[in-house]
């Protein structure tokens, strides 16, 4: 006798259904061919075929209709188009959005927007060859068009909050009043960084790093490391530091060593040989 929490164990309903299906399939389909000799798989798949087609074609018993005519009268109307395209294989990742309310594809190593809402919220990212969509509590949020730039952003611009204490303290002219202190280099550097972003405020993270080093080294320093990063053409924060350091080891004080190569449709950065 069943008491309030448990539960008896269920028991198939469409077991014995399936079960004569399969007997009834191997009666009238594979046992009349089992002592013919089939030379190609063609041959042995369109005697299956005829086999079958006589089967569907035959009355039940009990409801004195065949499974074909079952078919047309009531499943055939139910019946939907198949997809123009392949069914895509599904990925998943699942991540913690970070504070700039985007979230890594770690495949990719591109990051995506969501809601700002969602900042600090556990997603899930299931993503095919073409999209990414991102999942939060089992209920889809968004979706995007895949990108596999390395390090780039893909930003809807309703995801950005109206306001935000990021937004309300930095702003790209106090970015720029704050990098012409230091030297027209660091202002070229930092205006290069922001402009290569769709939106300013997705290159504020690198932009206050490269400044910060200002306050713990040597504006001239920082100059000098900023002309480096513009001459090679390597221009972020990592690398800005790194040349830092190196004009920092080496003792470069004479700024007139290191020229600024001028803007010209010869010179090739890094970019142009990925």
């Amino acid at each position: 006798m069943l008491t309030s929490g448990t539960q008896g164990a269920y028991r198939p309903k469409d077991k014995a259904l399936v079960e004569n299906a399969v007997r009834l399939t191997y009666q009238r389909i594979f046992a009349p061919l089992r002592n013919r000799e089939f030379y190609s798989l063609e041959e042995l798949n369109e005697a299956v075929r005829e086999k079958l087609e006589a089967h569907n074609n035959q009355k039940m018993q009990v409801l004195q209709v065949s499974r074909r005519e079952l078919f047309e009268e009531i499943e055939k109307s139910e019946l939907k188009m198949l997809p123009a395209v392949s069914y895509p294989m599904k990925s998943f990742e699942n991540h913690k959005v970070a504070p700039d309310y985007h979230v890594l594809l770690s495949v990719d190593k591109h990051y995506y927007s969501v809601p700002w809402q969602l900042k600090g919220k556990q997603v899930r990212l299931i993503y095919d060859e073409r999209s990414v969509a991102v999942y939060y509590d089992n209920v889809r949020v968004v979706g995007h068009h895949r990108d596999r730039k390395r390090g780039g952003y893909t930003t809807k611009s309703d995801h950005m909050p109206h306001s935000h204490k990021f937004y309300a303290s930095w702003s790209v002219e106090k970015f720029q009043k704050w990098a012409a202190s230091i030297g027209d280099e660091t202002l070229m550097v930092v205006n290069h960084i922001m402009e290569s972003k769709k939106h300013p405020e997705q290159a504020f993270k690198s932009c206050i790093g490269i400044l910060n080093l200002g306050q713990k080294n040597n504006s001239l320093d920082l100059n000098l490391a900023c002309r480096r990063a513009l001459n090679y053409g390597r221009i972020s924060y990592k690398d800005v530091k790194e040349y830092l350091e190196y004009v920092k080891r080496c003792k470069i004080v004479d700024d007139e060593n290191i020229y600024l190569f001028p803007v010209h449709e010869n010179l090739r950065s890094a970019s142009d040989y990925r």
